[in-house]
């Protein structure tokens, strides 16, 4: 093939910049507004992702799901005040433009099971997309936060 039979090359996106860290509170001010995260674990069967709503509650991630259900379950440590660690994950794309926005939160999962832990999260408003009941509220605080932003250069 002669180089002028060759096809025209098209020209590509435009190169996004590196991925930058996006420091603590830039990651707070980005999830604060709720919405659906993803959460994360190890279960007997290996690793499980689920999305979620969640709210932000007293600078920690308020997720509600059901009794029962592998949230309730697969998150119990059997040995009272150990938490299982988590990972919770939101974020936000553009991709016609190519940007976006990730954050990570690692922390344990604590079962909200006192009569005023209970009250609290009602009273946050929280509300899941699924159906069914869904009376079981798991507060993650964060050990740790981490994010990173992808833009155009």
């Amino acid at each position: 093939m002669t180089e002028s039979s060759r096809p025209a090359r098209e020209s590509g996106p435009a190169v996004s910049s590196l991925p930058e860290k996006i420091d603590t509170d830039e990651c707070l001010r980005l999830i604060a507004p709720g919405g659906v995260g993803r959460v994360a674990f190890g279960t007997g069967a290996g690793p499980v992702i689920f999305p979620v709503n969640y709210t932000i509650a007293e600078g920690a991630v308020l997720i509600r799901t059901a009794f029962g259900g592998p949230m309730d379950e697969d998150l119990r440590s059997g040995v009272e005040g150990c938490e299982l660690m988590i990972a919770f994950e939101v974020d936000r794309f553009d991709y016609t433009a190519r940007e976006g926005w990730s954050v990570l939160i690692r922390g344990g999962a604590h079962h909200l099971i006192s009569d005023s832990e209970h009250a609290a999260a009602v009273s946050t408003g929280l509300e899941s997309w699924a159906g069914g009941e869904r009376d079981l509220y798991i507060k993650v605080v964060p050990v740790e936060i981490t994010g990173r932003r992808v833009s155009r250069s």
